[in-house]
């Protein structure tokens, strides 16, 4: 009696294992807007949905969209923390210290943050290096401008966005050395109303090409309705403007998101940083549009070719700032740390840098 109540009891067990063995692995994700944003947030959910592909049932994923930065960005990921997930991806710059914050409470839970320079032991950061995509749409929007006048939409004032801004300017310098960048800054990552204001005023001053890095499609369909050109951001946004829309720096997430989910689900994940851009796949292109003459959709294949293979640089020499003075010599090229910590207009940009 007593040896059939032991192996009663450890077929008991046997299962109870074999239950938690199967159950998935819950993974949150904090998203800034709404995943109907056509942009940034709903890259990320793609991202999501590509872990849910690949991984079927050993996942449970979870999505809260329009957090705000700050104490509700802390309440949101502490409820996902308290809930059950094991590995929480928050997606925007400002979400930063409240995820330090969370995890510092929650020492068993992975927390992966988008574009931030902050780690723990379980935090990661990761962040693509959008830059190379500003190189290439920078080069097709020099060509297009007939007025020498190119609008730039920014969100916020941080390195991510200037580098950017500096990007596309100096592309387009090269080749079209008179080329004016003026900028716009709305103070939002997501404000559709203040993009399409934005964008109107830029075309107002003269602008005949306005780039972006804000998250809705609304300057794309302002350049639209008033004949000028426009680049996407974050994703293809050729459907809210066909006759604008010249391409998009596509943020493409899914592959990173795979092998951070598998690492936690083989029991290998570690605290690390990734940057990632052409080379990885982080950073892709939308389609050209067909206005776009032959000869300058070859310059800017050959520009994102050679950033591939390493032959040409974003931010190589000679490079001037605003005032005229050489900060990069020529050949040089900047390190990665200056250029996380951008805080300076090149030569071309116009307006002064605001300070947070």
């Amino acid at each position: 009696m007593k040896k059939l109540v032991m192996m009663a009891a450890a077929a008991v067990l046997a299962g109870m294992s074999a239950v938690q063995a199967a159950d998935p692995l819950k993974v949150g994700f904090v998203y800034v807007g709404p995943v109907g944003d056509h942009g940034w947030s709903y890259q990320h959910d793609q991202g999501r949905r590509a872990i849910i592909e690949k991984f079927g049932d050993k996942v449970d994923t979870t999505f809260v969209e329009s957090v705000p930065e700050g104490a509700d960005a802390e309440r949101v990921i502490a409820n996902l923390a308290q809930s059950g997930h094991d590995l929480i991806f928050t997606t925007s710059f400002g979400f930063m210290n409240p995820t330090l914050k969370v995890a510092k409470r929650f020492p068993q839970v992975k927390f992966e943050h988008a574009t931030g320079f902050r780690r723990a032991p379980n935090v990661s950061t990761y962040a693509a290096r959008f830059y190379e995509g500003r190189t290439v749409s920078g080069i097709i929007a020099g060509h297009m401008t007939e007025s020498g006048k190119i609008g730039y939409i920014g969100s916020f004032p941080i390195p991510e966005v200037v580098r950017g801004i500096n990007a596309a300017t100096l592309a387009a310098r090269s080749v079209r050395p008179d080329a004016e960048v003026k900028v716009i800054w709305v103070n939002s990552w997501f404000d559709p109303g203040k993009e399409a204001d934005a964008a109107k005023a830029l075309i107002d001053q003269g602008v005949d090409v306005i780039l972006q890095h804000t998250d809705s499609p609304a300057p794309v369909q302002a350049a639209e309705s008033r004949g000028v050109w426009a680049v996407g951001q974050a994703s293809d946004m050729a459907r809210f403007g066909e006759k604008a829309h010249l391409t998009a720096i596509i943020d493409d997430w899914s592959e990173y998101y795979i092998a951070r989910t598998e690492a936690v689900l083989n029991g290998e994940w570690k605290s690390e940083d990734t940057w990632g851009g052409y080379t990885t796949g982080m950073v892709k292109l939308a389609d050209f549009n067909a206005a776009i003459p032959a000869e300058v959709v070859e310059q800017a294949k050959q520009a994102k070719a050679d950033i591939e293979s390493g032959k040409r640089h974003s931010f190589q020499g000679p490079i001037r700032n605003q005032a005229g003075e050489e900060v990069v010599a020529e050949g040089e090229v900047i390190s990665d740390e200056k250029l996380l910590s951008m805080d300076w207009y090149v030569e071309g940009v116009q307006g002064s840098l605001p300070k947070n």
